[in-house]
């Protein structure tokens, strides 16, 4: 097993011990108590209800999921010291990086797994239409992880946890709002504000790229170039994201 995937598995084993699983309880039992409180709702709505209530509470736990162990990721090795015995070996801080947001990422991906199967289980319980467009948000969603972990690691790469989480926090809420933002600026009479607002849009990720949840609850299809572009898009970011985190990592004093 080659040091990479050995750190990987690593940040996995840690995750679990630290009973992130338990999240994936937690979903069920919010799922099936929100099914047992829309049953009375009209035949036209209820898969609408349903599967806009799944894919968000989905969307809402894996978030801030993420949010907390990439914002610790850092922290808890350089307070168990760990961090020490891994840079004095053979091993590269990037490749350390690497690793440790690849475990992270394999953690969500198996909770958004099973969190996926549960909420298709209470579709098929309730009799409501599975569609692909459901999928594709779960697949979305992953790759939404994907940009906030980046986000997350980048800022515990130079700060503490807090600061960490709050303002990868920040960058998800302002995620989903650049596209807005931006059409609020471009309708404002003042250049400066355009200005902002394209500066905004271009500088920070839009999450909505990602984001075909509402697509999903309106049973809307979505054609693989736009699914792709998502994809492309928030790997892209990773990339910018991860690099930035491997420059002010590499330079970081520990001492």
């Amino acid at each position: 097993m080659s040091a990479f995937t050995a750190m990987m598995w690593n940040g996995f084993r840690e995750a679990r011990r630290n009973r992130v699983t338990v999240v994936v309880g937690v979903f069920t039992a919010v799922v099936l108590l929100s099914s047992t409180l829309v049953t009375e709702v009209t035949v036209a709505t209820f898969d609408r209800v349903l599967t806009d209530f799944g894919l968000g509470m989905m969307s809402i736990i894996l978030v801030f999921l993420t949010i907390f162990l990439s914002s610790s990721l850092l922290s808890r090795e350089i307070e168990r010291r760990t961090i020490f015995l891994v840079v004095s070996k053979p091993v590269s801080r990037r490749q350390f990086l690497l690793a440790r947001l690849a475990g992270n990422m394999l953690t969500l991906g198996v909770l958004l797994v099973a969190m996926t199967l549960i909420f298709l289980g209470e579709l098929l319980l309730f009799g409501a239409d599975i569609t692909s467009t459901q999928l594709l948000a779960s697949a979305g969603l992953w790759f939404e992880l994907l940009i906030l972990s980046s986000v997350g690691i980048l800022f515990s790469s130079f700060a503490g946890p807090a600061v960490s989480a709050i303002a990868t926090t920040g960058m998800y809420f302002t995620g989903h709002l650049t596209g807005d933002l931006y059409m609020i600026a471009n309708r404002s009479e003042s250049g400066a504000v355009q200005a902002i607002g394209k500066t905004i849009y271009y500088l920070l990720p839009n999450l909505e790229r990602v984001n075909f949840r509402p697509q999903a609850t309106y049973a809307l299809p979505v054609d693989a170039s736009t699914f792709l572009s998502g994809v492309g898009y928030s790997l892209a970011w990773t990339l910018v994201l991860i690099t930035l985190a491997i420059t002010i990592f590499e330079r970081r004093d520990f001492r």
